[in-house]
């Protein structure tokens, strides 16, 4: 376990991305940590929704238990603080509509088949600064430009302070650069194994947006904070390895270097890439990054190091090679969309799907695809019920739990007043 520390901080990923957990004594570390089973009943107003899936809710809201191993204990950003990624369990065993289950069950999916997935993820964030009226405006970064680095494009110090937070949780930036709009960023973490990855990712934005608001800032990983600028995604970059611990994506015999495992798998994200949306993309404002002409995982297409293609193929072969998913944003919770995005590869590779041609378009005033996503959140929902297979493959349980919570959070969009529609029609009407 490494140094001494005060206390063990606990956390798990809850439906909503959320990082629930506790703080305990060190003394008291091991004994793990309980929670109520409510929670998954929880929209982001507080409201249970009546009779979700593994809420326990016609049983008096029973506990669950968070359980974790004292050797994954690791260093944390607070003084004398570890932290530990918990596994969710009740007396029935695993809790089904755990994200991190749902990652594991993908995990051994795959291992059955010979082969373990690796990631890396791309999280793209915005600043906002109090606008001294109760609410918060985009931070003020005048000498920003893409790929900036340095006081032009962060001068409160945000990110200085955030990477120096990821070196002392060793979680593993790889590089931080800011991105086309302003006051957005770009954060790459360096792959692992999934489980581990998926761990980093989930505790990398507790950690961003934490060390930004004790700076006076928000960091948000909204998809589309502002109308007027560009969306932030979510990209996974994922590789298999086979039993001899070599990359399954490469094949230096094929004519593009793409193994058929790779290309089976690509196949199998876009024949389940409407289904796909309702997790990765799951909620209202996904749906306003996620545009044609937009960079944004709109369209169910591939291409050859294509930034307008849902899955992109970057130009490295060997042991880079991987296959760069776009469709998510930082609303998805990180565990559940790569479940279900290696759920959806898989079952391409074991249906054998044949993959179509690549993309030829340039994504923005041309394009050879004819499938998009869902055009609302609630579309994206019902094509993910409708989805059986995929439903099947990421876990019944799960995704019930998720469309019952989801659809609440929809049902409530659609009848509030929106400040738009005050603006544009209380003057006249």
């Amino acid at each position: 376990m490494g140094e001494e520390f005060n206390r063990l901080r606990v956390l798990w990923p809850d439906h909503l991305g959320l990082a629930r957990g506790k703080y305990v004594p060190a003394s008291l570390a091991d004994r793990g940590v309980r929670h109520c089973t409510g929670m998954w009943s929880l929209g982001y107003d507080r409201v249970m929704t009546p009779n979700t899936p593994g809420s326990g809710w016609n049983d008096g809201l029973p506990d669950l238990d968070a359980t974790y191993s004292m050797d994954d204990l690791r260093p944390g950003w607070e003084a004398g603080t570890k932290v530990v990624v918990a596994d969710l369990v009740d007396k029935s065993g695993p809790i089904q509509v755990s994200p991190r289950a749902a990652l594991k069950r993908a995990i051994a999916d795959w291992q059955a088949l010979g082969y373990s997935p690796f990631v890396g993820m791309e999280f793209e964030a915005y600043l906002f600064e109090d606008d001294g009226n109760g609410g918060w405006k985009p931070l003020d970064t005048p000498g920003a430009f893409v790929y900036g680095t340095g006081p032009a494009v962060d001068p409160r110090g945000i990110i200085d302070a955030v990477w120096a937070a990821c070196e002392q949780a060793n979680i593993p930036l790889e590089s931080v650069n800011s991105e086309y709009d302003t006051p957005q960023f770009e954060f790459t973490l360096r792959y692992s194994d999934a489980l581990r990855a998926a761990d980093e990712g989930f505790l990398f934005k507790v950690l961003a947006r934490e060390i930004a608001f004790q700076h006076g800032i928000l960091m948000t990983f909204m998809g589309k904070p502002l109308s007027d600028r560009g969306g932030s995604g979510l990209h996974f970059n994922i590789s298999l390895r086979n039993e001899s611990g070599e990359n399954a994506i490469n094949d230096v015999a094929s004519a593009d270097g793409l193994s058929a495992l790779a290309k089976h798998s690509v196949a199998g994200m876009l024949a389940h890439h409407q289904g796909l949306a309702g997790l990765c993309a799951p909620t209202v404002n996904a749906y306003k990054r996620l545009r044609p002409a937009s960079l944004s995982g709109y369209w169910a297409n591939w291409g050859y190091d294509h930034r307008g293609a849902t899955v992109r193929v970057p130009p490295e072969r060997g042991e880079g090679a991987r296959l760069e998913h776009r469709l998510s944003d930082g609303g998805a919770v990180v565990h559940t969309s790569l479940a279900a995005i290696l759920q959806a590869a898989r079952l391409g590779f074991v249906n054998e799907l044949l993959l179509g041609p690549a993309e030829t378009g340039n994504g923005l005033d041309t394009i050879d695809a004819t499938v998009g996503v869902p055009m609302s959140l609630g579309d994206a929902l019902d094509a993910l019920e409708a989805d059986q297979e995929l439903v099947e493959a990421v876990g019944p349980m799960l995704v019930g739990q998720h469309l019952a919570v989801k659809r609440a959070e929809w049902e409530r969009y659609l009848s509030a007043t929106t400040d738009w529609e005050v603006r544009e029609y209380l003057p006249f009407l």
